[in-house]
């Protein structure tokens, strides 16, 4: 089984990697698994992942390159028993660190395992910015990488393309890089997958580290239970981004160089609406996908930011969602009641 580990920090465009990835994988006849980590206690990634056709495991209330070591051992013994994929890609929460994650499967004990190089994805509209931000961490990332992907091209110009480029080879000499844009499955993403098929050789120096503390990131998950009957895709997709720009809006007045990722998913009978933001200088976006069948009737958010006291994020998150459910009349009752701010909404 090949093990390939995509990390990069928050918002870098893992999801939308993985996916180009698997599915070229699958239409080339390979059988993939992924995992997928999240922070938070919901997760948000599995739904979309599962979506696409992909068999997704996901793994919450952790880092598994930190806490979630035991669960992501059993995880990975059910995938090879029920399922024997050749392939496996693991993506560890944006406040992980690969290498370390490879040394635990490494020593898990796991017959006929092969890795491919460690990669992490760089997002190159923000790159001043998260090293301004969590500069420590970003470093790691990037030094004990033996693939660096430079995404979302089409964000910027070609002069702030070749600096980051540059500047990752400062950081980086030994690390194969390649530009591309996740969203498109084009000649520069094959050059991607093209070079997963070497071997990763990279190993750990030093004791294992605490990503989160190191990362600094505060962050706050929840759910809530949505009466869905009469709900249409445009309708969601309007509430989602009015949502999600109350939430930019609240965050920049306490950090207005956040960088993190907040996403927000609404899930209905035959289809998922999915919302995210990735920092202060990027609008909000939502993307219509088919229903996994899964889980419909809830809206689940996993949010994750820099320089934010965890209170304030709670704050922020519960008061925008429950004050916007009731703006567009929908009838909700949130599923993990911890510390929500109560505001009674009726269907019109």
């Amino acid at each position: 089984m090949k093990v390939i580990i995509i990390g990069g920090f928050l918002g870098s465009g893992k999801t939308t990697t993985l996916l180009s990835l698997g599915r070229h994988m699958v239409e080339k006849g390979h059988r993939v698994a992924i995992i997928v980590n999240e922070i938070g206690e919901v997760g948000v990634d599995g739904e979309t992942l599962s979506g696409s056709g992909l068999i997704a495991k996901e793994l919450t209330s952790g880092c598994i390159c930190c806490t979630l070591r035991i669960s992501m051992e059993y995880t990975l013994q059910t995938l090879e028993e029920e399922y024997d994929p050749d392939v496996l890609i693991i993506e560890p929460t944006g406040i992980a660190l690969p290498l370390q994650i490879k040394e635990h499967v490494t020593l898990m004990g796991l017959s006929d395992l092969s890795f491919a190089p460690v990669v992490t994805i760089v997002d190159a509209s923000r790159f001043d910015v998260e090293l301004s931000q969590v500069p420590k961490f970003i470093m790691t990332q990037i030094e004990e990488a033996e693939i660096l992907c430079v995404n979302k091209i089409d964000l910027v110009d070609r002069e702030t393309l070749v600096n980051v480029t540059g500047r990752l080879m400062d950081l980086n000499p030994d690390a194969l890089i390649v530009e591309f844009s996740a969203k498109s499955a084009d000649a520069l993403f094959m050059r991607f997958i093209d070079l997963l098929a070497g071997e990763g050789t990279a190993r750990q120096v030093g004791e294992n580290r605490n990503s989160i503390e190191l990362s600094q990131v505060s962050s706050y998950s929840g759910k809530y239970s949505i009466d869905t009957h009469g709900l249409d895709c445009d309708s969601v997709s309007t509430m989602l981004l009015r949502l999600l720009e109350e939430i930019k809006e609240k965050i920049e007045h306490i950090n207005p160089l956040f960088i993190g990722h907040v996403k927000i998913s609404l899930s209905m009978e035959k289809d998922l609406v999915k919302g995210n933001l990735t920092s202060s200088q990027e609008r909000p976006s939502v993307e219509m996908l088919a229903s996994p069948g899964q889980d419909h009737g809830h809206l689940k958010f996993l949010s994750a930011v820099t320089q934010v006291s965890k209170s304030d994020l709670m704050h922020i998150i519960d008061f925008a969602i429950s004050s916007n459910l009731v703006r567009a009349g929908i009838i909700y009752e949130p599923a993990n009641p911890r510390g929500l701010i109560s505001i009674t909404g009726t269907k019109n």
